[in-house]
């Protein structure tokens, strides 16, 4: 059976905004992810993160509620951050260390921050929130500009399955208690390679929550093709945080990219040696 969207779908489809998603979970996002896998991996990912970091200064496009930021500034290093979400960030502020991180807030696409880093980071999907290729570009060509000659940007994503959709959408379990269940619903639209997703919070007292989120993703392979324009090419890419092999059965990769040295130009011929090969032509 098939349902056409109502008006009142559209009209929330049309509302959802950059800080939409960051804005309607900051409050349980930490809790909400207490027991998942990305937290099990924090640990792991600080310390790649910092084995690359150089000596500079570090930027997180998405530092939410700081998940990796505070760790990591934690070990001495200067990090900085972009998000769009006000509220994610007032939850990082209340942690220790929190509060000392200069964040510049809006769309990370635009990398509205000045000078270089020899670190720039995207973790847990979060590139895939700028819902469109044009912005994907974008955001890749300001890191260029913004990382130093030997600066490295990573990023952590999903390998895209559509296998995991049926007719287009999943709903799967996050969490079964004993006065609540918390839901994943989700819609995919492969021609646009777009996923529209809500989590859900049923508990026992009858109340529902919804916290929205939308994606835009992309394969390794056009991720490289994105990168290649904004001129960074791959350096590096691992199937895990602890830098496993990545292979055709890797469900999510953490990709090294660096910039593309500029080739020396070409030592202009004397006038001398340009007489003599006329010499020898005649």
């Amino acid at each position: 059976m098939t349902w056409a969207a109502s008006f009142d779908d559209l009209r929330r489809m049309a509302d959802y905004e950059h800080s939409t998603y960051g804005d309607r979970i900051a409050a349980v996002y930490d809790q909400f992810h207490v027991h998942s896998p990305v937290t099990r991996f924090t640990d792991v990912t600080v310390e790649f993160l910092a084995s690359i970091a150089g000596k500079r200064r570090v930027l997180e496009l998405g530092i939410g509620t700081g998940r990796i930021a505070v760790p990591l500034a934690a070990k001495g290093l200067k990090v900085f951050g972009i998000d769009a979400s006000e509220k994610m960030v007032e939850k990082m502020r209340e942690k220790p260390g929190g509060d000392a991180i200069p964040v510049v807030f809006g769309n990370f696409a635009d990398v509205k921050i000045g000078g270089q880093f020899s670190l720039i980071y995207v973790v847990f999907n979060t590139f895939f929130a700028l819902l469109t290729q044009d912005e994907q570009v974008r955001c890749l060509q300001r890191v260029a500009r913004h990382l130093t000659p030997e600066g490295a940007f990573v990023m952590e994503a999903f390998v895209p399955d559509p296998s995991r959709f049926d007719r287009g959408q999943r709903v799967g379990a996050i969490d079964v208690g004993t006065d609540r269940v918390r839901l994943e619903v989700t819609q995919h639209d492969p021609g646009t390679q777009s996923i529209r997703s809500a989590l859900v919070e049923i508990s026992e007292s009858g109340s529902i929550l919804l916290y929205p989120v939308r994606l835009r993703y992309a394969g390794p392979a056009e991720l490289d093709l994105m990168a290649r324009l904004a001129g960074m090419r791959l350096r590096a890419r691992y199937g895990g945080w602890k830098r496993e092999p990545f292979s055709a059965a890797s469900q999510f990769h953490v990709s090294l990219y660096e910039l593309i040295a500029a080739k020396p130009a070409p030592a202009p011929k004397s006038p001398a040696r340009k007489s003599a090969s006329r010499g020898r032509r005649k």
